[in-house]
């Protein structure tokens, strides 16, 4: 009996990688191939009056210029960010309006920027703000959520509180920069359509390209094998992937296009900046009575994205009087869209610094007052959770990290010219499958194959399905193959909101369950010269499933040090403990654990998009100018996971780990500053330039 599942492995392609073979959206060979470069707006709203492509046909081989007056036609109706080159509106500032087609990289790149373009421009407004004009409230907030919930009286429950904390917290734009930027080689044949992109899922990649071009979704086949990163970023079809198509139909030849670092901070999306109001009120005890969190963000002119920040507190803590809202404004900016944990991760960081706030407005250890806060119930649905470890997770966290020993009073630690502190937060994260579909071949010679249209995008999922594969089939993993990242594959769901194994493994189990049983039903139990194969789709099972509150939890704990003379910050150690089902790699598991600890990390002390209100665009739209976490930033980092069963999940057990390690990490960050100085930064980053002033020293 093969028992992979759960034992440590190396990624499957992990060869690949480290010797340059694995092979890229824009590495794939092609005959005749061209290159392609994106012309971006350099107005905020307006039209386009003239476009001269004469100077860019001038160099050497340049062969087209592409934009609203002279490109294929596309069908409009799909996704207005995605309807590209057909018209002469300018929606942003950075808006993909041309591209330049040529037989070099370098001559694409000295064509774009030789293209002439002469704009009417408009009015514009661009700066979010909790007063605008514009607010509104979206009929849903992604996915499908309804933007506002009440249970009980919050404003008679909170003015009877005892204690009350009322805070504003503000988070700004957050640029997901995966390390592969968005890239596309596409290419036509015989009126069909193959291209190797680089995202998430490329089944909905396929679907718009097929609704948009006016083909039969058999006429397009997206190839994702290898992604470098996407973080949400790349969980739909993206500007380049249409801009490479139209080009390589223009001009009859493959293209390859891939964004430069520079054109990631916009036409792909990015989190929107958030205002959040929350107000919780609390018996002396820290027991908390009424909760209200309210969520402000943006969205662009052309197409609504309405982050769910608001919904984490829903389900999070108990509280008999409750109620969250969102509004949104339509600006002349770019569209937001997923970034890891979209939601979730601004929401905690919002209502987990309250629950600081709470703790010491109490007395209360901030570890003890979630304790006293757990509840059974979901209190939005009203249903018992699946399974809730937060407790547990808090819990093994504070004996990890030594909390006992901790002395609640802010600023007063010191280790020499530095003021040490220590937080804490808590989290969850929807567990969540989706359908899948998936085909399991065997063959006489004792060896299997599973084919399934998901998508590794770094996470190490290829590995992953591959343990999940063999365990089902009962033999060892050397005699197990697994095909992935191919729309001509059985179709399956992005890799994206921590779906993607609890998903496909689903999809997977059953066809090899299937596959076991053709084999035992054939003649003699064997497998006949033309192989046996088995296609499953979990479409029925999974819609048969009761609704009923499924969360990942996690728990986080940091040290800082904060300098007293200059306000520098270091992150000394951080420790997060989390269930999450069963985990099928710890190898790669532990990796994306503190790969999301290290992003929330990066959210709370360095990253910030500076927007230039004049333009609507960001200022610092580069690695050298959009501060990252390095490892440098983070001294130790640790990663636990409690031995969880939940048999409400799906076949394999998991919960999905993709982004439960971010959601609140950014406020245990925080929470520590606060420890550390008794400075409260409600609008992150927490840069030292908005403590130094207000040092306990100085």
């Amino acid at each position: 009996m093969s028992t992979m599942m759960g034992v440590a492995h190396t990624r499957l392609e992990g060869r690949e990688k480290v010797t340059g073979a694995a092979r890229y959206a824009v590495e794939f060979p092609a005959d005749d191939v061209t290159y392609g470069w994106a012309v971006p707006a350099s107005v905020t709203r307006g039209r386009i009056t003239r476009i001269d492509p004469a100077p860019a046909l001038a160099v050497p081989g340049v062969l087209d210029v592409l934009h609203h007056g002279h490109a294929p036609r596309l069908v409009p109706g799909v996704d207005a960010t995605l309807f590209l080159l057909q018209e002469p509106a300018v929606h942003y500032r950075g808006e993909l309006i041309a591209v330049v087609v040529a037989e070099t990289l370098e001559a694409a790149r000295e064509g774009a920027r030789l293209v002439r373009i002469d704009y009417d421009t408009e009015p514009h407004s661009t700066v979010l703000t909790e007063h605008h004009p514009g607010l509104y409230r979206p009929d849903k907030v992604n996915p499908g959520y309804p933007p506002d919930t009440a249970d009980g009286d919050f404003d008679a429950g909170f003015a009877a509180a005892q204690i009350r904390v009322d805070a504003t917290y503000r988070t700004p734009a957050y640029h997901n920069n995966p390390m592969e930027p968005h890239a596309t080689t596409a290419r036509w044949q015989d009126g069909r359509l193959l291209v190797h992109d680089s995202n998430q899922g490329s089944s909905p990649v396929q679907s718009a390209l097929a609704e948009l071009f006016g083909l039969p979704r058999e006429a397009v086949r997206v190839v994702t094998e290898h992604v470098g990163g996407g973080f949400g970023s790349k969980g739909y079809a993206k500007a380049p992937v249409v801009l490479a198509a139209l080009a390589a139909r223009q001009v009859g030849r493959p293209v390859r296009l891939a964004l430069t670092r520079q054109q990631l901070f916009g036409p792909i999306g990015y989190r929107t900046p958030t205002i959040q109001r929350v107000r919780l009120g609390a018996d002396p005890d820290g027991r908390i009575s009424a909760v209200c969190h309210d969520a402000i963000s943006q969205t662009s002119t052309i197409y609504e994205f309405a982050e769910q920040s608001a919904v984490y507190a829903r389900s999070m803590y108990a509280g008999r009087h409750r109620r969250t809202t969102h509004r949104l404004v339509r600006l002349d900016v770019p569209t937001p869209f997923w970034m890891r944990a979209p939601g979730e991760c601004p929401g905690a960081y919002a209502l987990e610094s309250a629950m600081d706030e709470l703790a010491t407005a109490c007395g209360v250890d901030p570890v003890e007052l979630r304790i006293r806060n757990d509840t059974a119930v979901d209190p939005d649905q009203g249903q018992p959770f699946s399974s809730r470890d937060l407790v547990a997770c808090l819990r093994e966290g504070a004996h990890r990290f030594g909390w006992a020993d901790r002395d609640p009073t802010p600023g007063v630690r010191r280790d020499g010219r530095w003021l040490v502190g220590t937080g804490v937060a808590g989290s969850n994260y929807p567990a969540r499958a989706r359908a899948a579909a998936a085909t399991a071949t065997a063959a006489p010679d004792g060896t299997f194959e599973v084919r399934i249209n998901a998508t590794d995008i770094g996470t190490g999922a290829r590995t992953a399905l591959w343990q999940v594969a063999a365990d089902a089939l009962a033999v060892p993993g050397d005699r197990v193959t697994i095909r992935i990242g191919d729309s001509a594959l059985p179709p399956a769901g992005v890799a994206g909101g921590s779906m993607g194994t609890a998903s496909w493994s689903w999809a997977i189990i059953r066809a090899c369950e299937g596959l076991r049983d053709r084999i035992r039903n054939s003649p003699g139990g064997t497998v006949p010269a033309e192989g046996l194969t088995v296609e499953v789709s979990t479409a029925d099972e999974i819609r048969a499933q009761p609704p009923r509150p499924r969360y990942a939890y996690g728990a986080y704990f940091v040290e800082v040090r904060i300098d007293v003379d200059t306000g520098e910050i270091r992150l000394d150690r951080m420790l997060g403990v989390f269930a999450a089902g069963r985990i099928v790699n710890p190898t790669t598991a532990r990796s994306q654990f503190i790969g999301g600890m290290t992003m929330g990390v990066s959210m709370a002390l360095h990253e910030e998009g500076l927007l230039d209100e004049r333009y609507g665009d960001w200022v610092n739209h580069d690695l050298a100018t959009y501060h990252i976490s390095t490892c440098a930033d983070v001294d130790r980092i640790e990663a636990y996971w409690l031995p969880e069963e939940d048999a409400d999940l799906n076949p394999a057990g998991v919960k999905g780990i993709g982004e439960i390690g971010i959601v609140g990490s950014a406020a245990a960050v925080t929470n520590a500053v606060h420890h550390a100085t008794g400075i409260r930064i409600r609008d992150l980053p927490v840069r030292l330039d908005k403590l130094l002033e207000r040092l306990p020293a100085r």
